[in-house]
């Protein structure tokens, strides 16, 4: 029997907008713009202008994804 790869991976099935809107609610734009200096997080911030941004930029999602991994053993 073959184990699935992914049973460890807690990004696994997750999109970066479930991401997001997790983040959202549990930090908020001004915490997380802590955490993640960015500029889509600072100024007007929104859900789709992030996905724009996130999606090509990998620096920023990879802080992002390491923010959610955080915030799940709040």
């Amino acid at each position: 029997m073959m184990q699935d790869p992914q049973a460890n991976n807690p990004l696994h099935g997750v999109t970066l907008q479930m991401m997001l809107e997790h983040l959202v609610a549990h930090y908020g734009w001004d915490t997380m713009s802590e955490y993640v200096n960015i500029r889509c997080f600072q100024y007007d911030p929104s859900i789709k202008s992030s996905l724009t941004f996130l999606r090509k930029t990998p620096w920023a999602r990879a802080k992002v994804e390491e923010l959610y991994l955080i915030s799940l053993n709040d």
